[in-house]
């Protein structure tokens, strides 16, 4: 796995909780083993109740990481990525599991954090670190907030042309929506029609 993909770790923690909503999904352990993608590995076996406020704190920094950067405030969003650097070091080690490649040998990988104290530590390290290799090799302004009212959830915008604005076709055809009515509106009242929001 590309060490890269580990910032989807940040994405879907962030987006467990919809703060606009009131919702939030970090309800015990089984919903932190959840976020690991796979809940029968090592470090998602880790979890208990008491991971629960940790996470929480966590997922509320890495929310003001996307928000800082989706603002165009990058220092901020890496000065604050950086001190969750430093809160939660990787400790990486070389793996090859029982995977094996076509001839036989270990298909060797990087672990990052395997051997943390909890899941929470575990998470973080590999979150982090997947962000800030996100972060440097396609810059902050790939970081994101949906903007679709009320969806405030992170992304990381992957396209081409940096112009991604939604985390989700769904709240791209929604804000759509929004605005074409609000622009018939605006003509059946006499009123100057406004620029509608562009899909991302």
């Amino acid at each position: 796995m590309e060490l890269a993909l580990y910032a989807d770790y940040a994405v879907r923690l962030v987006n467990s909780e919809e703060p606009d909503r009131g919702t939030d999904a970090l309800t015990g352990p089984d919903a932190v083993r959840l976020l690991f993608g796979n809940p029968d590995s090592d470090a998602a076996r880790l979890a208990t109740e008491a991971d629960l406020p940790p996470m929480r704190a966590l997922r509320a920094k890495l929310r003001a990481v996307f928000e800082a950067a989706a603002a165009g405030r990058e220092t901020a969003g890496v000065d604050l990525l950086n001190e969750l650097l430093a809160e939660y070091p990787v400790s990486p080690q070389v793996s090859g599991h029982d995977h094996l490649d076509d001839s036989g040998r270990p298909r060797w990988h990087l672990h990052l954090a395997d051997h943390a104290p909890t899941a929470t530590a575990n998470y973080a390290a590999v979150a982090c670190m997947g962000l800030a290799i996100q972060l440097t090799e396609l810059g902050a302004d790939r970081l994101g907030i949906c903007q679709a009212a009320p969806c405030r959830n992170a992304y990381l915008d992957t396209s081409t042309n940096r112009s991604r604005r939604y985390c989700s076709d769904r709240c791209a055809t929604r804000a759509n929506v929004a605005a074409y009515r609000a622009r018939k509106r605006a003509e059946q009242a006499g009123q100057p029609a406004r620029e509608g929001a562009a899909a991302g």
